[in-house]
């Protein structure tokens, strides 16, 4: 397939016009330097493009471009009334990204390594995973609705927004620490197959379910005061522990109960004061807990 040439020079309204018949690409208007704003819907999804064929400036409706080898997003609106979506390109940076985008912002599955140029405002989804992001740095400070940057290379939580109204999916990468997450999440709270040895700085309340499952946490301290749905814990150390009372109301009385210990860098548990905390809450006694060392 023959690719259109990209000109440096949007003065020629017959060109633009060219283009956007080829894009069907109607309800437009030409700006004096070249750029056209669009009443509706530009749809530029699998077109084969390694760059954006137009200068635009303000998008009412929808912008999509997902799925081409675009390597910028060099000409792409500053403002859009609809949601953004980049996803699968070729991309390194967000460099020309819109400044607001009205609906959802994608830009999963391409190969940035950070948000500097992302969106300030989004007033949907926010999907940034599948890249090979270090940070989250240049996120919106809110997200109304789900927030996935999972499937990348974080090993910090710092920069994500502080809150988010839908769901916040951080599995898949290399988080040791939750300090960052967000402060409120509306629906659940993903961070499972991480390296996690703590749960301080979790959400204090998560609308939905709590997934925390595939790490290496000893310990339920951090855990969000609040959840609405389920909490899973599984394939932790603490898990051993978690199944003995599975109630995240009793948490801080386990807590208050300081069982658990560090013994040459392996979990230990003190036993007796683990037995008075289940005898406390109308739990059965227990000889001793699997994968720690019992004090």
């Amino acid at each position: 397939m023959k690719h259109l040439k990209i000109f440096e020079n949007f003065n020629s309204d017959e060109k633009i016009h060219e283009i956007c018949r080829k894009y069907n690409i109607e309800n437009y208007t030409i700006n004096p330097d070249g750029s056209i704003d669009v009443d509706g819907s530009v749809f530029l999804y699998r077109k084969g493009l390694t760059k954006i064929p137009l200068k635009f400036r303000k998008v009412s409706g929808y912008f999509d471009c997902d799925d081409n080898s675009l390597t910028s997003l060099e000409f792409a609106p500053t403002s859009v009334g609809g949601y953004f979506n980049c996803s699968s390109n070729k991309l390194t940076s967000l460099e020309g990204a819109p400044t607001s985008v009205g609906g959802h912002f994608y830009c999963d599955n391409n190969k940035l390594t950070s948000l500097e140029f992302a969106p300030t405002s989004v007033g949907g989804n926010y999907y940034c995973h599948d890249n090979r992001l270090t940070s989250l740095e240049g996120s919106p400070t809110s997200v109304s609705g789900n927030f996935y940057c999972h499937d990348n290379r974080l090993t910090s939580l710092e920069g994500a927004p502080t809150s988010v109204g839908g769901d916040f999916n951080c599995n898949y990468n290399q988080l040791t620490s939750l300090e960052g997450a967000p402060t409120s999440v509306g629906g659940g709270f993903y961070c499972y197959n991480n390296q996690l040895t703590s749960l301080e700085g979790s959400p204090t309340s998560v609308g939905g379910d709590f997934y925390c499952d595939d790490n290496q946490l000893t310990s339920l301290e951090g855990s969000p005061t609040s959840v609405g749905g389920d909490f899973y814990c599984d394939d932790n150390p603490v898990y051993e522990v978690w199944k003995l009372f599975k109630d995240l109301d009793k948490i801080e009385i386990l807590s208050d109960s300081d069982i658990f210990r560090e013994i040459d860098g392996k979990p230990g548990i003190i036993l007796d004061r683990l037995n008075s905390f289940l005898e406390d809450i109308g739990k059965e006694k227990v000889d001793g807990v699997k994968g720690y060392i019992n004090l």
